[in-house]
């Protein structure tokens, strides 16, 4: 199945997901991510396939990829060999004091991260790890309707690596999720989802929770505490991690995040 899936990333990066060869010499070594993706609650059976999908797109647009479940490898010493670390649909607590107090210097040092998916469904009791995803998940559409809707995303400007090579109407199914706040006085949002295209009612009340409204974002980025940071809700299903359109803005965001494309994420 891992063959299959890194397989179906291939043909779909080498379809012209690449950054422009002038812009990507330097083999390898422009720059290095590390791809956490520990679980403490529900586990996404897209991890593995996010996990080909970023190392694929690594080896096509020149830049190393490790990846790990294991909460060790936030050092400082080890931390400091990255330039962004992405959180994929990590879930629960996942680091200890010790951990936590790593990663948030590294951030500090001007480091970057990426969440993806369930990375707002973890460490709920970490409050700096709050403020540097933008906002916690609360639930998605789930036992009172379809759990996975068709919908379409309203795309905000396209002066970013992770909007540029998206239209600006995206019509696409994800499971959609509801925030518990709404993070768009802090941050800048990039995508919202369009409430009206499908039904955004959650599990978490009887009846269903209500969505969030007008202005549901999906994806935002923020410079947050000396570093950066970008996240996007999108990438539930395993098939999704060999969409062009999400892989384009997966590494948008990936790059941006590194500090390797313009940063333009301020309010």
């Amino acid at each position: 199945m891992r063959n299959l899936v890194r397989f179906m990333v291939a043909v779909v990066v080498a379809a012209g997901l690449t950054v422009p060869a002038g812009a990507a010499n330097a083999g390898h070594g422009r720059f290095s991510a590390l791809v956490f993706s520990k679980t403490a609650a529900f586990r996404h059976d897209s991890i593995p396939a996010g996990v080909a999908a970023i190392e694929q797109l690594g080896a096509r647009n020149h830049f190393r990829v490790d990846a790990t479940e294991d909460a060790a490898a936030f050092t400082d010493a080890n931390l400091r060999r990255y330039d962004v670390v992405i959180w994929l649909s990590t879930t629960g607590d996942v680091l200890n004091d010790a951990q936590q107090g790593a990663f948030e210097r590294y951030i500090r040092a001007g480091g970057g991260y990426a969440g993806i998916h369930a990375a707002s469904d973890t460490e709920y009791d970490w409050a700096w790890y709050g403020g540097l995803v933008g906002a916690y998940f609360r639930d998605h559409p789930g036992s009172v309707n379809a759990q996975y809707q068709v919908a379409t995303v309203n795309v905000l400007g396209r002066d970013t690596a992770a909007t540029r090579p998206l239209p600006k109407k995206w019509v696409r199914e994800e499971e959609w999720y509801n925030f518990r706040t709404n993070p768009r006085h802090t941050v800048r949002v990039l995508a919202e989802v369009d409430e009206r295209t499908y039904d955004p009612r959650g599990y978490s009340e009887p009846g269903g929770s209500p969505g969030m409204g007008r202005h549901h974002p999906i994806s935002w980025c923020q410079p947050y505490d000396g570093g950066r940071a970008f996240y996007t809700a999108l990438g539930h299903k395993p098939e999704y991690y060999a969409e062009p359109l999400l892989l384009a803005h997966l590494l948008g965001g990936i790059r941006m995040a590194a500090g390797v494309a313009p940063f333009r994420c301020g309010r």
